[in-house]
């Protein structure tokens, strides 16, 4: 593989890398939308907790990170609903979380809670099969999209139900939130994405063939025949 604009691997990864990158970005860049995913998130894991019995939480008013300093309600921020026209700060538009006697309990959700990164790399890797049909890409789809969604919704609930229960848990100077968010539940959403990856490479050999032909150029020698 040379660099060919016609190699079908190129035309794969150039297809998946659009699919992935513009619906987020168009997500991101929509405040409306980016709020309702937001919203989306925040309430689907207060249900979670709820039906579980792990406790009864509410979700406070939609908030800014403001990139000068400062959090605000978003109805007192003056910016554009329609398309974002000013640089937020790190946690965007966010969803304080309240427990049952409407105090915070020091989480909030933001866009990136929402698992949609994840959900997009599949529907772009997916989409991106322009020789596999409509009808094999569906099954993928619905095999990568609600698994996604369901498993992240349980993370979230986890999260939350760990933090609130162990406060008091040290690990390295780790509190229980951070090892929760930035090392256990990453770790599993690898696994979980793994397993689902080789469901997917099972149900469309297509998308195999392309990884593993994208894994093994590394591993070829730039002279070799037909590389």
């Amino acid at each position: 593989m040379r660099g060919s604009r016609s190699d079908p691997t190129l035309v794969w990864l150039r297809g998946a890398v659009a699919w992935s990158v513009i619906p987020y970005y168009v997500v991101y860049a929509i405040p409306a939308l980016n709020m309702g995913f937001v919203e989306m998130t925040g309430s689907i894991t207060v249900w979670w907790l709820e039906a579980s019995g792990a406790g009864s939480y509410s979700l406070g008013p939609m908030m800014v990170d403001l990139a000068q300093g400062g959090h605000i309600l978003t109805s007192d921020w003056s910016g554009s609903r329609v398309f974002l026209t000013e640089p937020l700060g790190e946690g965007g538009f966010y969803l304080p979380m309240l427990d049952s006697n409407g105090q915070p309990v020091s989480i909030g959700f933001i866009l990136s809670c929402s698992a949609l990164q994840s959900m997009i790399v599949f529907v772009g890797a997916i989409v991106a099969l322009s020789d596999v049909s409509w009808k094999r890409k569906a099954r993928g789809l619905f095999i990568a999209v609600p698994t996604i969604f369901v498993l992240n919704a349980f993370r979230n609930a986890g999260i939350v139900w760990l933090h609130v229960s162990y406060t008091d848990w040290r690990w390295l100077g780790l509190d229980i939130f951070e090892f929760a968010h930035s090392y256990a539940a990453k770790v599993a959403s690898l696994g979980a994405m793994f397993l689902m990856a080789l469901a997917l490479f099972g149900l469309l050999p297509e998308l195999h063939a392309h990884v593993m032909r994208i894994l093994e150029l590394p591993f070829r020698r730039k002279d070799s025949p037909g590389s």
